[in-house]
């Protein structure tokens, strides 16, 4: 699978705040501008949403993050993901790896 764009520029901020501690912290107090700082580009956050940035490095915690729901209603398969859902797969699986794969926006916010 490639990786897109807004996977590379997340690979980017992650390695950052890795490497680099005052970034980190600026990335965790205002992280659209600490990112907008980085990359040199506006984000397209969707008007009225925020950006929240959790520090998940401590390693005496775990963490789960629980996405937005995807409307597998609207999700046309191809005949290979047919295939698995009639196989047995997990359909909710099958829609979300789809969206994935074929670069349906599911709450993209990164730069363009």
């Amino acid at each position: 699978m490639e990786i897109t764009q807004d996977q590379k520029i997340y690979a980017e901020i992650v390695q950052k705040a890795w490497d680099d501690a005052d970034f980190k912290k600026e990335l965790m107090e205002n992280p659209k501008a600490a990112i907008e700082k980085l990359t040199g580009k506006k984000l397209n956050l969707p008007e009225g949403k925020t950006l929240v940035v959790k520090d998940q490095t401590d390693e005496s915690q775990v963490f789960i993050n629980i996405p937005a729901k995807v409307n597998a209603d609207d999700a046309e398969l191809n005949d290979e993901q047919l295939e698995a859902v009639a196989g047995g797969a997990d359909p909710l699986t099958t829609v979300t790896n789809w969206a994935f794969n074929t670069g349906v926006k599911i709450g993209t916010w990164l730069v363009s």
